[in-house]
């Protein structure tokens, strides 16, 4: 049974205790003091409470604790933020303008494409002619990304090199491109480049230095998510969304399924953010809502040796296996591109394994000697419809479904870079409060995310507060 009891004369803290099977706990919310929280709750205050639980008693207790505080009386907002690399930085942007987030993630942190990206910190050089919306986004969010988070980063920079006519041709354009998207380019002559690479190609025709770099695609998701999770974001992991909650002409919820325990989860919340990347069309069906997203996965291949540490890049147009990229103690090359039916099964494909071969030794011979480490595939969320995957923008989309659908309560954002996360985040939390009539600034540009070593450190006690 549930009590509400006041634990001051002026009511400005409440308290509300729950007995859960052998366990109680004291649930404390606060109504004038958004500080004693530490994020800023003015915009709900007196009307909303903000529950921040250790992970492991939510998901034992959740769905009683939301009962509970129910029968006591207690408005609560509940978010849900789905599976992509975009999830963890929203949940991070989010909490920081002081929402409550609840993340539900079908697997563990980063299991989905963006724990299998090869980790290339884009400076917008790839996409500077094709793409020259994508090209600005990029260079903008790598110098941001090197400010906040810093320790996920090789700061190693990127060559982009010609080995034939063709791209000796391409080089004027991509100049060009790169000086209009604002992205710093050299060049280079090839002595000057096989001085600091002596392993590239010696038979290169040319070279540009740009500000690539490489990160750790794990390290960056954790420390997105050990921030957020700090702030008050739940991350329920191995939580897999089954179905919507539809009520009165929107989205009401989440059905998820407990993969540990295999039971069904309702979660009912006031907007529910679909960032499942390239699953946001499969969840946007969920309410017969049509989302132009395309899973176009690619493989990487990775050898045992750290041939390079630059990042490597063919001086043409986007194509396959033209960018090799140093990672920890290994090259990585990828990737392909291709259009697949089942995104929940992308076996590796033999061949395509074989020209990532052919395509890393033309960069770097020396890879002919190196075992390969592993092959993998992934899928990117890219938008659009009728064009083949090489085609499609690499920018992203955010959809106000209200406006858009007639359905409210619900918003997706996908496509993207995983080096343009932040900036997904930003525009999709100004959606949520532009949803909620909430006037909340974005922060995430400016505050250094936490280490990733904090977020699997787990808080201390059985109190839920």
């Amino acid at each position: 049974m549930a009590t509400h009891e006041p634990t001051r004369a002026d009511n400005s803290r409440s308290r509300v205790r729950v007995e859960l099977g052998e366990r109680s706990y004291d649930i404390r919310f606060y109504h004038d003091e958004p500080d004693a929280l530490a994020c800023d709750l003015a915009p709900y205050c007196p009307e909303r409470a903000l529950i921040v639980s250790n992970p492991t008693i939510w998901n034992l207790h959740g769905e009683a604790l939301a009962s509970a505080l129910t029968r006591a009386g207690v408005d609560f907002i509940v978010e849900l933020i789905g599976d992509g690399e975009e999830f963890k930085t929203l949940a991070h942007d989010l909490a920081l303008r002081g929402f409550p987030v609840i993340v539900l993630e079908r697997g563990d942190i980063a299991s989905g494409t963006s724990g299998r990206t090869h980790g290339l910190l884009h400076s917008g050089s790839r996409y500077c002619v094709t793409d020259g919306e994508a090209a600005v986004e990029c260079i903008q969010e790598n110098i941001i990304l090197r400010r906040i988070a810093a320790q996920c980063i090789e700061f190693n920079e990127g060559f982009f090199v010609a080995l034939d006519e063709e791209d000796l041709n391409y080089a004027p354009q991509f100049v060009e491109g790169c000086r209009a998207a604002g992205i710093p380019v050299h060049p280079l002559t090839p002595q000057q480049a096989l001085s600091v690479e002596p392993n590239l190609n010696p038979n290169l025709l040319a070279a540009y230095r740009v500000p690539d770099g490489a990160f750790d695609p794990l390290r960056l998701a954790l420390s997105f998510a050990a921030t957020a999770k700090r702030n008050g974001a739940v991350f329920l992991t191995y939580h897999e969304v089954k179905g919507l909650i539809l009520r009165a002409g929107g989205v009401a919820g989440v059905i998820a399924l407990n993969r540990h325990r295999g039971q069904e989860v309702r979660l009912e919340a006031d907007l529910v953010v679909n960032a499942t990347g390239a699953w946001a069309g499969i969840i946007a069906a969920m309410a017969n809502i049509h989302v132009p997203v395309v899973p176009t996965p690619g493989v990487m291949v990775a050898y045992n040796r750290r041939l390079i540490n630059r990042v490597v890049n063919r001086l043409n147009t986007p194509g396959d296996g033209d960018i090799l990229i140093p990672q920890r103690r290994m090259v990585v090359i990828g990737t392909t591109s291709f259009e697949t039916p089942d995104i929940d099964y992308i076996p590796v494909d033999e061949n395509q394994v074989e020209e990532m071969w052919r395509k890393a030794v033309e960069l770097v011979p020396a890879v002919a000697n190196a075992e390969q480490r592993g092959a993998y595939m992934s899928a990117r969320p890219l938008i659009g419809s009728g064009e083949a995957g090489r085609s499609l923008s690499r920018t992203f989309k955010s959809y106000a479904h209200r406006q858009n659908d007639g359905v409210s309560g619900f918003i997706t954002i996908t496509g993207g870079k995983a080096t343009t996360c932040r900036l997904m985040a930003e525009k999709a939390a100004d959606m949520v409060c532009e949803q909620l009539g909430i006037s909340a600034v974005c922060r995430t540009a400016e505050l250094p995310l936490d280490s990733y070593r904090t977020y699997y450190q787990s808080m201390d006690g059985d109190a839920i507060e």
